[in-house]
């Protein structure tokens, strides 16, 4: 009876927060009741239209399907409770939710709604909205998700039309639930229900949601543009969250096949705003008419997140890719800097790490407290790892597409692995099966890149090809894992958490849609799980630092290049403020200078 007493005083005394924000470790930067983000105009004018172009084709306005390619900004009409700051990393403040409430344990938040939200249908959203919302993300959205979530939020309840409660789990840590949930998006029930067998999110469909967001769907005409318009009734525009954001009127995005169609619909005015991707165009393809003439002009903004690891992802569901020589050997085939010299002007730089130039990036010799958290793997980690520097991107010639001396390692490296050069020239294991790796893309700019390495790879042995595919079979053979090779993006932040059980995490392998690679391992696992458990910003660093140091000895993808900048080109009327390090923010912190675009129209620059 005296535990049982001891353990209910306990609870009675455990403090209760309760916030307008939240934030993963240490103080929130803004106090309560602030003016607005420091990194916003708060006199920013409204109007005018934000145009830009999108690759490819959409067939459905349902973002949440893994069916079908949904429009661009189809999701964005969805607010969420919570709203992340752009200068703090793991930083939210209160958009639906005015305030949250939760125990020091965290096993459950209280989130208290604003009683002044509506729907785009004026409709007001309530508790029931935001609990109808999480379990229709469990039923019908991705499988990753929802597994993932399901076991971690046991429950969610409204204690009244604006307070609604989540529970936690008590099998799980709890760091990144809050935030979790509190990035939820939240659907109108009354729209869903009102058609239940046709309004699905696994389904596709071309009919928009009902969501509370500051802009609503004015127009679409399939797979050539979207256009969304600014609700004059936003319910939010008054909110310091939302001071100085949101400024277009309108926002235009027109589909091209690719983007050399696009870059000259950007020089006729088409489309008035472009972010480059493409080396060659930043380099070569800027010099027309509307730029000498001032009418276009060119910015690079500096860009302060982690770079996405993107590269040459390997299939680790296929046979030829489960011995590590052959995956080192397929590195050792990209000659990244004849590639940047050669075909990119110069301007990148290449990754090795999964947090590049970033506190998260494994350096030297595993020392102190990251040491100690290797070793605590036992046999589950690879011994050579606590004796060896973290894995970097091999070095290259750049006077030729192929380094003899790196070919010369990696066909080594296939013999070794028993992969035996034949008569023919091409390599067969015991059973007499070819070494075949065929690189997926959609992208005729990747031909470029992407063919000086496929005969490399040849070179070495490799019976090795390139097979470029319309936009539909791309995103189908992706989705389903249906590949050899192919370009993919694992996307990193300063604030790992739960996102990596998706991206790396065993259960999910499988058919997660952010795992291209299907990379996964008991070591990778028992990190994940250290950082999700961390309760300081140092412990977390450390097991990132681990993390990544384990990853890279995986070689499950080609590390290629990144660039740490935002290459922008703009018709002369935009404007934008003292960017924040972590977001461009083109579509809600950028504006119009009026007197700007009426002096393009004035001298028949723009219609």
């Amino acid at each position: 009876m005296l535990l049982a007493w001891t353990g209910l005083l306990a609870a009675e005394e455990e403090k209760i927060i309760k916030s307008y924000g939240f934030s993963e470790f240490g103080d929130l930067k803004y106090p309560e009741g602030f003016a607005h983000f420091d990194y916003v105009n708060p006199d920013a004018p409204k109007g005018g239209e934000l145009s830009y172009a999108a690759q490819g084709a959409f067939d459905s306005l349902n973002p949440f399907s893994r069916q079908g390619r949904a429009a661009a900004r189809s999701g964005d009409q969805y607010e969420t409770l919570l709203t992340p700051s752009y200068d703090e990393p793991g930083t939210y403040y209160g958009l639906l939710a005015e305030s949250l409430e939760y125990p020091e344990s965290q096993d459950w938040v209280i989130f208290n709604l604003r009683p002044e939200a509506r729907f785009s249908d004026g409709t007001p959203v309530t508790a029931e909205d935001v609990v109808f919302s999480h379990e229709l993300l469990l039923d019908q959205g991705l499988k990753s998700y929802a597994e993932a979530v399901r076991k971690r939020i046991p429950k969610a309840e409204a204690l009244g039309p604006h307070r609604v409660k989540f529970y936690f789990s008590p099998d799980f840590p709890r760091r990144a639930m809050i935030s979790q949930v509190g990035g939820t998006p939240v659907f109108s029930k009354k729209w869903f229900m009102a058609d239940p067998e046709h309004r699905r999110l696994d389904k596709p469909r071309m009919e928009a949601g009902i969501g509370s967001g500051p802009y609503v769907l004015e127009s679409y005409d399939i797979n050539r543009r979207v256009v969304y318009r600014r609700n004059p009734d936003y319910w939010g525009d008054h909110l310091n969250v939302n001071v100085g954001r949101n400024n277009f009127d309108t926002i235009r995005i027109e589909y091209f096949s690719d983007s050399i169609a696009a870059l000259e619909a950007f020089k006729g005015g088409e489309i008035t705003f472009r972010q480059e991707n493409n080396s060659k165009s930043w380099a070569s393809a800027y010099d027309f008419p509307a730029i000498s003439k001032g009418w276009i002009v060119r910015h690079e903004l500096e860009d302060g997140n982690v770079p996405d690891n993107a590269g040459f992802v390997m299939n680790m569901d296929r046979p030829q890719f489960q011995d590590v020589r052959v995956r080192e050997a397929v590195q050792l085939a990209y000659n990244f800097e004849w590639t940047n010299e050669s075909l990119q002007y110069g301007l990148f730089r290449h990754r090795s790490s999964f947090w590049q130039n970033s506190p998260l990036e494994a350096k030297g010799l595993p020392e102190g407290r990251e040491r100690e958290v290797l070793e605590a793997l036992g046999d589950k980690l690879d011994p050579a790892i606590l004796t060896s520097e973290p894995v970097m991107a091999h070095e290259s010639r750049a006077d030729r597409p192929n380094d003899r001396k790196n070919l010369r390692a990696a066909m080594a490296l296939l013999d070794e692995a028993g992969w035996s050069v034949g008569q023919d020239g091409l390599r067969r294991n015991a059973k007499g099966e070819t070494l075949k790796i065929e690189f997926l893309s959609d992208d005729p700019v990747m031909d470029r890149l992407v063919m000086p390495f496929i005969e490399n790879l040849r070179t070495m042995g490799i019976d090795a090809s390139y097979n470029r595919i319309d936009d539909a079979q791309f995103t189908l053979r992706r989705r389903e894992r249906d590949f050899d090779m192919m370009m993919g993006v694992y996307r990193a932040s300063l604030e790992p958490s739960t996102g990596l059980y998706q991206q790396y995490g065993e259960e999910a392998a499988a058919y997660s849609v952010f795992n291209p690679s299907g990379i996964h391992g008991p070591d990778i696992e028992a990190l994940i799980n250290n950082i999700v458990e961390a309760k300081t910003r140092d412990e977390l660093d450390v097991n990132a630092r681990a993390l990544d140091r384990v990853l890279r000895s995986k070689r499950f993808m080609v590390p290629t290049w990144y660039l740490g900048k935002y290459w922008v080109a703009f018709w002369d009327m935009y404007e934008y403020p003292d960017l924040p390090p972590y977001a461009l923010g083109l579509e809600d912190l950028w504006w119009i200078n009026a007197d700007k675009a009426a002096k393009l129209k004035s001298s028949g620059a723009l219609r």
